[in-house]
């Protein structure tokens, strides 16, 4: 029951990032349509795009600021900071600030993406607050908070016009509330898998803690088969002014669901420890692993609390290089475009729209099926193989799926090569990178892994938010039509296979000491 509910934070997580893609087209009708014919709300909009995009960039800077003080001495760090900081606001002022307000189409491009991309920076926030929020009011607390944030933003996202309480106009409200959202995300991607791993009895928690990426998977393909029921043989006028709207407000369905059983799992022991609560600490213990553990968990627990992690530069740069690059990488081949964009894509295939959502429902299923065989599988075939034989299979789809746009021989061919994209993305890149992040990090050092989740959902934004930019350019569709942005993707997943196979170790069977003898045995950079 604790896994069934606490998972219920990762279904929610799928959910929240998947809605989306059933609602980009009716978005760009409903908001940016109107900014092209109205040239007083494209100032308006302008300006506030401008403004929330620089706050985004402040929060997001402060979180990297964090790290760089925990990477190096306080002076060298301060140094380090100023010079990004003058050279950053000089290129960010000169190359977007001081653009006239002007709507040109790369700038509609940018608004649209940002607005489909915008729970990510959302995302980043709640995963850096994750640890604090652990510590100080609870991970079952942590997680109400997380119900709550996505209950704010589904009512939001919904009607940003008569939930408007920002003073801003209705575009920016809707950003609002999808930053809102994944705020919700980021905390329960980083709580959820915390709680059923401290609640959970040795033996099988593996197996739970899986559970939770079987539930983010589960949640995007449940948002699938709900978009595609809330279009299915409507007209294109409704979808574009109320079908929207059901979409993200279906999410507060799961969201009261998960917010109210919350209320009926327990605080975790390991917090209650840390509060000074031992007799109900011991109480769960003993509900969960019968009265001969409980206590010797609890002096284990106790005994943890006296290690102190060491500097992260403890094992030198090449670990902390490593762990960021596969983060990137996961997200620069291109997976969450497919996932977010995938009925604009099918559309541009020539598709109509209840066709386009039907064959993200298909997406949805080979995604969830190749994750459970990636589970099954990856303790016995091993990480660096699994992800070498997955990033050449990313790159022969995601090239020949170029190739068909290219040559406008759209249809079975390429549908067949976006299932094989989304199979091996699932069986590797998906669940084998968190695997890998959560073993090559020493004990010692392993808060390092907070920075490697946080450059992966700012490198996730960053593909989100240019997808729009490049595929709809209207220079680079004459040229290439549509295929050039698939042919990036195609050439960052053959750089990734070639990463995997000269620098990342292979970690199965390996325990977590074997992999501290092994990077420091290692030349440090």
């Amino acid at each position: 029951m604790v896994t069934a509910v606490a998972s219920l934070g990762g279904l929610l997580f799928g959910y929240d990032t998947a809605v989306i893609s059933g609602a980009v087209g009716a978005l760009e009708n409903y908001f940016i349509t109107s900014l092209i014919n109205n040239d007083a709300i494209a100032v308006s909009t302008i300006f506030q795009f401008k403004l929330i995009i620089s706050l985004c960039i402040l929060g997001v800077g402060i979180l990297f600021s964090s790290f760089i003080l925990k990477f190096f001495r306080k002076s060298k760090a301060y140094a380090i900071i100023g010079i990004i900081l003058v050279l950053g606001g000089a290129i960010y002022y000169f190359q977007f600030l001081s653009l006239p307000g002007v709507l040109t189409e790369n700038l509609r491009n940018s608004i649209l993406g940002f607005m489909i991309s915008s729970a990510l920076v959302g995302c980043i926030i709640g995963a850096a607050m994750g640890d604090k929020a652990a510590n100080s009011i609870g991970r079952r607390n942590g997680l109400i908070l997380a119900a709550i944030l996505f209950l704010l933003s589904a009512c939001g996202s919904a009607y940003p016009e008569p939930l408007n309480i920002f003073q801003a106009n209705t575009l920016t409200s809707f950003i609002i509330y999808r930053i809102i959202g994944g705020i919700g995300v980021g905390l329960a991607s980083m709580l959820a898998p915390l709680y059923i791993a401290e609640m959970a009895p040795a033996h099988i928690r593996g197996k739970l803690v899986s559970c939770n990426q079987l539930a983010i998977v589960s949640g995007m393909l449940a948002v699938y088969f709900v978009n595609y029921f809330i279009v299915s043989g409507k007209t294109e006028d409704w979808i574009n002014t109320e079908g929207w709207r059901y979409m993200f407000l279906s999410e507060g369905i799961p969201a009261v669901l998960f917010l109210l059983f919350l209320f009926l799992v327990p605080k975790t022991p390991r917090y209650q420890t840390m509060k000074g609560n031992e007799s109900d600490a011991i109480k769960v213990l003993t509900k969960m692993n019968g009265p001969v553990k409980a206590g010797q968990i609890l002096q284990e627990i106790k005994a943890s609390f006296s290690k102190t992690g060491a500097n992260w530069l403890s094992f030198g740069w090449t670990i902390v290089i490593i762990g960021i690059l596969l983060s990137v990488f996961q997200q620069f081949v291109g997976i969450n475009v497919v996932l977010y964009y995938a009925p604009e894509i099918f559309k541009g295939m020539g598709m109509e729209t209840d066709a386009s959502l039907l064959q993200t429902i298909i997406v949805g299923a080979i995604n969830m099926i190749f994750t459970v065989l990636a589970i099954l599988t990856v303790d016995n075939f091993g990480r660096k193989k699994l992800m070498m034989i997955g990033s050449a299979f990313l790159a022969i789809s995601m090239i020949g799926l170029g190739f068909t746009f290219y040559f406008q021989v759209t249809g079975l061919l390429a549908l067949l090569l976006m299932l094989l994209y989304i199979a091996a993305f699932a069986m590797s890149w998906g669940p084998v990178t968190w695997v890998l992040l959560s073993e090559i990090f020493p004990n010692k050092i392993k808060g390092v892994m907070a920075v490697a989740v946080a450059v992966q959902w700012l490198a996730n934004l960053a593909v989100s938010w240019t997808f729009p930019m490049m595929n709809n350019n209207e220079s680079l569709v004459a040229t290439f039509n549509h295929g050039f942005t698939y042919w990036i993707y195609g050439i960052m997943a053959i750089i990734s296979g070639i990463f995997i196979w000269k620098f990342v170790p292979e970690t199965k069977e390996k325990t977590l000491e074997e992999m501290e003898l092994l990077w420091s045995s290692k030349d440090r950079l």
